[in-house]
């Protein structure tokens, strides 16, 4: 048996006793089967319980609730949406970029509200985000970002701040300035998602661990068939991320992409004096690559980014969660940005994959006849999106008028991802050339042109 409190610092502290609940012992017949007890199966569960609680559900998972990436993040619930608005007005229209928005903005408020109201301890507290600027070269990214808010009329609480403004939050080396958005909040993954599965679970939904779906069936009468007997259902909700990838039928709906994450040990009160982050806003950098931080109720930094490569046929396996290059790089940021942490310990490494959509746009789709349902894709903006994913699937399978079916992503058809060795060729490549023109604008001060292949492949 696995020891799931090495999966990741938040199941370790989570305080949840990790022993994995009873595996399916028989085949089943319900109302709604979902795969994936991460926050998409939970809050769908949840939401469709709250629609009906009639509804015979049950959740089937491979491991233990909050295996991936709903327990390995970085600890952002964002009203960020994986494109942003002024990429939603251009293909949506801007009153699309508006809802998408505004409905993004409340479900961080939403999930802060059921982790209130059903005591889940959780560490919630509502910073709001900044997104740095270091060096010269990053500051249009910023400045650009505040005038398409300002065009749209979102611009409501963020600031832009000078690199004065920003160190007074943060003292981060290099600072030329940042922008503020505060509707984010930084909290404890572990804690939420294992105390959203007991929350689930008192509603009466059951959750079948230890059992591995192996092939989905739709038709009338869809099935998991699961290494542990069959599941039939009404309805079928798959929301297995990352993991959907490993399906048979599914395997270019989502590429998994690691993410790989850094934890300090807690800092002492002289170092929090010295930098700041009173507020433990989420931080992130400009970077192709990807920087993102932020501050856990204990007093550490955790310092996350991308960097492990691709693998062939998006395979995903355990000695992935590891890249010793990537975290020995992220080790040396943080000793970078934080020049008094240079002999600081660091007490946990960790990481794993995230689903990836082809077009930056997740999909939230319920197809009747198929008797399917699902929701994935969040390209690494999972935490609040999910919510906003059940939400919807349970409008969607229960039938219910909302305005949330109108959003961008609802029955959104996805586009697959190349075949391989086309799929390989064409990721090692992107993350190679995003290296490059990262290293070059700081080597030269200049920002991105925007011009390289890579850069207009990505526009969206």
């Amino acid at each position: 048996m696995p020891d799931y409190s090495t999966i990741s610092w938040w199941l370790e502290s989570s305080g949840d006793d990790l022993t994995p609940r009873p595996p399916l012992s028989q085949s089943i017949e319900v109302d709604i089967a979902i795969l994936g007890a991460g926050f998409s199966g939970l809050w769908t569960a949840w939401y469709l319980k709250q629609r009906d609680p009639s509804l015979n559900i049950a959740i089937v998972e491979r491991d233990i609730a909050g295996f991936g990436a709903s327990g390995r993040n970085g600890a952002w619930c964002t009203s960020e949406y994986p494109r942003g608005p002024a990429s939603i007005a251009k293909r949506f229209g801007v009153d699309a970029a508006r809802r998408t928005v505004f409905a993004m903005r409340d479900t961080v408020d939403e999930i802060g509200r059921i982790a209130t109201d059903h005591n889940i301890a959780c560490d919630w507290h509502k910073g709001g985000e900044l997104i740095i600027a270091r060096g010269s070269h990053q500051r249009p990214t910023i400045d650009h970002e505040f005038a398409a808010l300002q065009k749209l009329d979102l611009a409501q609480g963020a600031e832009l701040l000078d690199a004065a403004a920003a160190r007074d939050r943060v003292n981060i080396t290099d600072l030329t300035g940042a922008l503020f958005l505060p509707e984010t909040a930084v909290f404890h993954p572990g804690k939420l998602v294992r105390g959203l599965a007991r929350l689930v679970e008192s509603t009466g939904v059951r959750i079948y661990e230890q059992t591995t779906v192996q092939r989905v069936y739709p038709g009338k009468y869809p099935m998991l068939r699961t290494d542990h007997g069959n599941v039939r259902a009404k309805t079928i909700v798959l929301c297995g991320e990352a993991y959907l990838s490993q399906l048979d039928g599914y395997g270019r709906d989502v590429m998994p992409v690691y993410s790989l994450i850094t934890l300090t040990e807690p800092l002492s009160a002289s170092d929090w004096d010295e930098i700041g982050w009173a507020q433990r806003e989420c931080v992130a950098s400009c970077r192709y690559t990807v920087d993102y931080l932020s501050k856990t109720a204990d007093g550490r930094i955790l310092f996350g980014g991308r960097g492990a490569p691709y693998q062939f046929g998006s395979a995903i396996k355990p000695a992935m969660d590891k890249h010793p290059g990537t975290h020995q790089m992220l080790q040396d940021n943080v000793r970078a940005w934080f020049p008094r942490l240079k002999d600081i310990k660091f007490t946990h490494t960790w990481g794993g994959p995230l689903g990836w959509s082809r077009d930056y746009l997740p999909t939230v789709a319920f197809d009747p006849a198929a008797g399917i349902a699902r929701a994935h894709g969040y390209t690494g903006n999972g935490v609040a999106t999910t919510n906003l994913a059940g939400r919807t699937l349970a409008d969607l399978v229960t039938g219910t008028e909302s305005p949330l079916l109108d959003l961008p992503h609802v029955n959104h058809a996805p586009r697959k991802w190349e075949p391989e060795p086309f799929r390989y060729l064409g990721v090692r490549y992107m993350q190679h050339a995003f290296m490059r023109i990262d290293r070059k604008a700081e080597a030269t001060g200049s920002p991105p042109t925007g011009n390289s292949i890579a850069e207009r492949l990505t526009a969206h």
